[in-house]
């Protein structure tokens, strides 16, 4: 690895969350449910109308402009005049293409994620209730 692996602390969690929350006032995107970890994130969402990779790409964006705009980039110490801070989210995603029925399940997982770390609940103002039809 080039840089070390990066770990986000409290405040640069929610700057990511923020970060989410600018470009989902601005695109057709909708999460359910969004878990922030120190070393990897957990999101559901509905079709996007894109492809799930390219807005993977645009969420990972608007975190990004949000830690490097509030002065908290985990990577910035390794910023080079002339050049953009290094990427502190890695390449690609890990994902799942689920049926309605195991969507509910999903949510709880995400939401319960942050409590099995010993962490508190996340409350996102940019989560969007599900709705079965």
């Amino acid at each position: 690895m080039k840089y070390p692996a990066v770990l986000l602390n409290g405040e640069q969690a929610r700057a990511v969350a923020r970060g989410f929350a600018d470009y989902l006032r601005t695109s057709r995107a909708v999460i359910h449910a969004c878990a922030i970890l120190p070393d990897h994130v957990h999101l559901v969402l509905s079709n996007p109308g894109m492809l799930v990779e390219q807005l993977v790409i645009q969420l990972k964006a608007s975190a990004t402009r949000r830690l490097e705009q509030e002065g908290i980039h985990p990577l910035a110490i390794y910023n080079h005049p002339g050049h953009r801070v290094p990427k502190c989210f890695a390449r690609g995603e890990w994902k799942v293409y689920l049926d309605q029925p195991d969507v509910a399940r999903a949510i709880d997982y995400v939401d319960e994620n942050p409590l099995k770390e010993g962490k508190k609940r996340q409350q996102w103002t940019f989560i969007s209730p599900y709705k079965c039809y």
